[in-house]
């Protein structure tokens, strides 16, 4: 086991027996929502994988230990200090562990630790991608280069609307990573369940999702599988509201010199201000979702 890491007891003693486990990211918790919305939603999510039959694993870096399964003191911490915690993608990891220091992991990170813990699947709200204008910002998530190389399964609701999904796609299946539609043959767009693009596969069942991952094990692929789950139709967003919202957030992203890793948490919280609250309604019922699919999920994979 990596020195650097500590796995939870409830999470290692589920390892051990060959239960299933799913892994969640903690950036939600400390920039995606605010507080104590953003506690109560991870308590939440962590409740919707038990009753669906997994042990669920929050991951973060607290002083400097990468951490696999938190304590609700520990989520209570990170709901706290809120965006006072360092966003850690993969360049951050080793500057975080040498100086003792906090970090909120994005997808690229939880993927990372799930992966040296023995978490096969992950469940989030939506990856990271191709930002819009990235053919001249070269603004690219490190989401999409950890999911080419780490064998996490990843189930969420598409990529953030906030992206350009047409390119997205292009550049996953240039790393060859599947993108599965979970009772979909179109990518769900974060808000909304269609976003005129297909995925590459169809599944409509958590046993057809383990058999294809497990097959993709056996044959040695080193990448992860993207599963993309869309959001509940009573919870889905007005394309055309949800649109004009992310257009206008785009626009006072250039004007104020938002770029980098503060980009996508400025247009999220904006686009929350625009839409009055609903999308952070809708954000909060999508990972919920996803959580109960990735741990019906996990129990096919170790059965």
């Amino acid at each position: 086991m990596n020195k650097y890491l500590d796995i939870a007891p409830e999470v290692k003693e589920a390892l051990a027996q060959g239960r299933p486990v799913v892994a969640l990211e903690s950036t939600i918790i400390s920039h995606g929502m605010p507080y104590p919305k953003n506690v109560e939603t991870a308590l939440l999510v962590e409740d919707t994988i038990r009753k669906n039959g997994a042990v669920p694993a929050t991951i973060a870096v607290i002083g400097g230990r990468l951490k696999a399964g938190l304590s609700h003191e520990e989520i209570e911490y990170l709901g706290k200090a809120g965006r006072d915690v360092a966003k850690a993608s993969r360049r951050d990891l080793p500057a975080l562990v040498a100086r003792g220091a906090d970090g909120a992991t994005t997808v690229t990170t939880t993927m990372i630790i799930a992966h040296m813990a023995g978490i096969q699947v992950f469940a989030t709200g939506g990856i990271g991608g191709v930002h819009r204008g990235a053919e001249t910002t070269m603004d690219i998530s490190a989401d999409l280069e950890e999911l080419a190389q780490t064998p996490v399964m990843v189930v969420c609701a598409g990529a953030k609307s906030i992206l350009d999904l047409g390119l997205t796609l292009e550049y996953l299946e240039t790393h060859g990573v599947p993108v599965i539609g979970y009772g979909t043959e179109e990518l769900p767009a974060f808000y909304t369940r269609k976003s005129g693009f297909g995925v590459d596969y169809r599944v409509d069942s958590p046993e057809e999702l383990a058999a294809m991952f497990r097959a993709q094990r056996d044959l040695g692929y080193k990448g992860g599988m993207l599963v993309t789950n869309p959001i509940p139709e009573e919870y889905a967003m007005d394309k055309a509201v949800i649109d004009a919202a992310i257009e206008q957030a785009l626009k006072e992203s250039v004007e104020q010199g938002v770029h980098g890793k503060e980009t996508t948490p400025f247009l999220l919280a904006r686009v929350v201000e625009l839409t009055g609250g609903d999308s952070l309604e809708s954000n909060i019922k999508l990972v919920l979702n996803n959580a109960a699919v990735a741990a019906r999920t996990a129990c096919r994979l170790c059965e």
